[in-house]
């Protein structure tokens, strides 16, 4: 629009500042953008680029938004840094927000300019209140995504560590329920008939070979050394849903 066959120009003669002759858009922001530019000078250059976008639409319309730019530029860098989402979006919520600024602005009051600056930051930061608020979603691409391994529902892996010989049925029981369930050991011990610190040892020890099975430390084809359990079962009570996979728990605790 500066630099084309037909480019977009203003004449320096109306405005107080500004060389006596035509100048291209890119010269009159640069001067523009001059500390030694007077504010009166900004000011009615604005007015003019205003009202030829709403007189003649589109090329000036785009015209302010290039004579505008780093403006825009310093919201959108502020705003995209905090936007949880594609920044993208909040960049054109603050262009929506300048579009609509241009016809509204009224261009008899002064720093024309910092009022359309105000407009589209008010949009761009009402985009960003509203993603702050909005839940948190559970992917980011919102999509499903295989499981990295070891994967597995909980009683699946541990009915897995059971037929491998890695635990006792009594040992999954003991992860499964003070870990997974939310008993207390403390708890779990008494319906056990046995104590406190035993299932806690039982617990940790079983859990060390559990975690080096799961990372392939000690798997191996035919595995079905099991070691003694300390705590022998013997409530009637339901147990958990590992024992659908592996069998009932038996009465002797091995």
């Amino acid at each position: 629009m500066a630099d084309g066959p037909r480019p977009l120009h203003l004449d320096g003669r109306l405005f107080a500042g500004l060389p006596n002759r035509p100048l291209a858009l890119d010269e009159v922001r640069r001067r523009m953008l001059q500390r030694r530019c007077p504010r009166r000078t900004r000011d009615a250059v604005w007015a003019h680029l205003v009202q030829c976008a709403r007189e003649e639409g589109a090329s000036w319309t785009m015209a302010c938004v290039g004579m505008a730019l780093p403006a825009l530029a310093g919201i959108c860098r502020w705003l995209a840094a905090r936007y949880p989402g594609d920044p993208y979006d909040v960049h054109a919520e603050v262009l929506a927000g300048f579009l609509e600024g241009l016809a509204t602005v009224d261009v008899e009051r002064p720093r024309v300019l910092v009022r359309l600056r105000w407009a589209a930051y008010r949009r761009g930061f009402a985009a960003l209140s509203e993603a702050l608020r909005a839940p948190v979603p559970v992917s980011p691409r919102f999509c499903s995504a295989p499981p990295q391994r070891p994967w597995g529902h909980p009683d699946l892996v541990l009915a897995r560590a059971v037929r491998e010989g890695v635990l006792s049925r009594t040992e999954a029981d003991l992860i499964g329920a003070t870990r997974l369930d939310g008993q207390a050991v403390t708890d779990w011990a008494a319906s056990h008939r046995t104590t406190a610190p035993a299932a806690y040892k039982a617990r940790r020890r079983a859990e060390y070979r559990l975690v080096a099975f799961l990372r392939g430390r000690t798997r191996t084809e035919g595995q079905a050394a099991r070691v003694r359990t300390v705590v022998r079962p013997v409530s009637s009570r339901p147990r958990r849903s590992v024992e659908n996979f592996c069998g009932p728990v038996s009465k002797s605790g091995a």
